[in-house]
């Protein structure tokens, strides 16, 4: 088993057995971090201060790949910085929806950030307009130039005690989640409307019993709840009866999940 994967869990349901789903992997929880977001923040080596990192705010895009792609101004500080240093990292964040900013996944990619070579410009600037529409009023500008990150490792966090190292050829195979874009509609609907069948599936799956139940995420696997037990706050992971791609699909499996449960 490699270091991203994580082993089959435990559960405790009583009912017909249920197939042993692997999480998603870190390199895949990764791609799909950043799939949806498109602002981070770039450290560059400054030239100013030797060996002092620069922080600058960087929309950016992704490229075929994965790798991340920024329409930079020669006049900019960190374009500077570039160009004389390439070495790079680029740290992605996912926002918080009950505020708690550590409990949220993020991740910090190291690499060489390095002008886009000549045959690979159309398809960057395809990319990078997809993501940025208003960027269109100055993409053409003289000044401005395309840079890619070239991917040397990544860290990822994906909430307290989860966390690890990503090769970049690991990253550069894996694919976002299915349920990236549907995913927080998910979560928010579950949250506000069925909070007793979150609870109902922690006792039936996890064996734990809660009075508050809060869907943290969810994946083409399974899905993360956030308990408040007798004993404190709890966390913990229920599979999916089978793989799911859409919105729809993860709607008629908690369904079928919830008779179970009361069924069992």
């Amino acid at each position: 088993m490699s270091q991203t994967e994580t082993a089959p869990r435990q559960h405790a349901y009583t009912g017909p057995a249920l197939p042993q789903l692997p999480e998603p992997s870190h390199a895949e929880r990764v791609r799909t971090l950043i799939s949806l977001a498109s602002v981070a923040t770039l450290s560059t080596l400054s030239r100013k201060h030797p060996g002092f990192p620069f922080g600058s705010l960087m929309p950016f895009a992704l490229d075929a790949l994965g790798r991340p792609l920024f329409l930079i101004s020669n006049m900019a500080m960190h374009t500077q910085n570039l160009k004389a240093d390439p070495h790079a990292s680029l740290f992605i964040n996912q926002i918080a929806s009950d505020g708690d900013a550590l409990g949220a996944a993020r991740v910090t990619l190291v690499g060489t950030a390095e002008p886009v070579p000549a045959s690979d410009l159309p398809a960057a600037r395809e990319a990078y307009l997809a993501r940025h529409e208003n960027s269109r009023n100055w993409v053409d500008f003289a000044d401005f130039s395309f840079f890619r990150l070239n991917l040397i490792d990544l860290y990822y966090v994906g909430g307290f005690g989860v966390m690890g190292w990503v090769s970049a050829s690991d990253y550069a195979q894996a694919a976002p989640d299915p349920l990236a874009a549907s995913g927080p509609g998910i979560i928010a609907h579950m949250n506000a409307d069925h909070v007793d069948s979150m609870i109902l599936l922690a006792r039936t799956h996890s064996g734990y019993e809660a009075t508050e139940a809060t869907m943290t995420s969810v994946d083409r696997l399974g899905f993360f709840l956030r308990l408040k037990t007798a004993e404190g706050y709890k966390g913990t992971r229920i599979n999916f009866l089978q793989e799911v791609h859409t919105a729809q699909d993860t709607r008629k499996i908690l369904v079928e999940m919830v008779r179970q449960a009361k069924a069992s």
